[in-house]
């Protein structure tokens, strides 16, 4: 598997490196990251300047490279994994276009273990239809969005089963709290990989679901296993639990 990188010299481009090292069959033939210093091997600044042949891009750069990843991605008819969170509208819209022509792997987060995680969460809020429901979501203190992508799926996950289920992003002043809200809670601080906990309780018992992740390490193995999974598929919009599902 021949992989073009894109968010080659970043914290989780270097996970993705170190673990394209340890899988048999994998190669990362080709950086892209606009942020590469002078003199950084095996990595350009652009997409203008790919020229290596590959089989599917991985991408863990920053949102706004969307449309320009996605471009060559069609030209070329590679499949993309895309690894970012905080897309507008217009890139999500874009996303959606470039599915109808190639294939695209888009997830919040690539943990099999969070994966697990929202099928658990789905399922407890269908079993406890009026239970109150809250999602805390920690990171380190140099992560961008808040909510976390992860946490917002979390809250879609509840959402599949509580349709009137609303996100309420912090809170502040005074007012009580709605029987539809799903409080939703951003930790920034200190080097925190990730951490997401659910909490679904009623008035006499209170479940608490959680996730934390040791090492991003985990992340970069499961975009791996997103990008095999990709290769040879149809044009289409894939998440994790199309990956679950094979």
């Amino acid at each position: 598997m021949r992989i073009i990188l894109c968010g080659y010299t970043g914290h989780m481009g270097r996970e993705v490196r170190a673990s394209a090292e340890r899988m048999a069959g994998c190669e990362i033939v080709l950086g892209v990251d606009p942020m590469m210093k002078d003199g950084t091997e095996n990595c350009v600044r652009s997409f203008r300047e790919c020229g290596a042949p590959a089989d599917v891009i991985v991408d863990f750069s920053h949102h706004s490279m969307t449309g320009d990843l996605l471009d060559f991605a069609e030209e070329n008819g590679l499949p993309v994994v895309l690894a970012t969170t905080g897309q507008t509208e217009a890139e999500m819209q874009r996303i959606l276009n470039g599915a109808k022509k190639i294939p695209i792997f888009l997830a919040a987060n690539y943990s099999l273990g969070i994966a697990a995680l929202t099928d658990l969460v789905k399922r407890a809020a269908a079993l406890y239809p009026d239970a109150e429901i809250e999602i805390v979501e920690q990171h380190h203190d140099r992560k961008l969005d808040a909510p976390s992508g992860t946490a917002l799926a979390l809250f879609n996950a509840v959402k599949q089963v509580r349709p009137d289920a609303e996100a309420v992003t912090g809170r502040s002043g005074q007012g009580k709290r709605k029987q539809e809200d799903v409080g939703i809670h951003a930790v920034r601080m200190g080097n925190i990989v990730g951490i997401h906990e659910v909490m679904i309780c009623t008035q006499n018992e209170c479940i608490t679901l959680k996730h934390q992740a040791f090492s991003r390490g985990v992340f970069a193995d499961g975009s791996l296993k997103a990008a095999a999974f990709l290769i040879g598929k149809k044009p289409g919009l894939y998440n994790m639990e199309n990956l679950l599902e094979e």
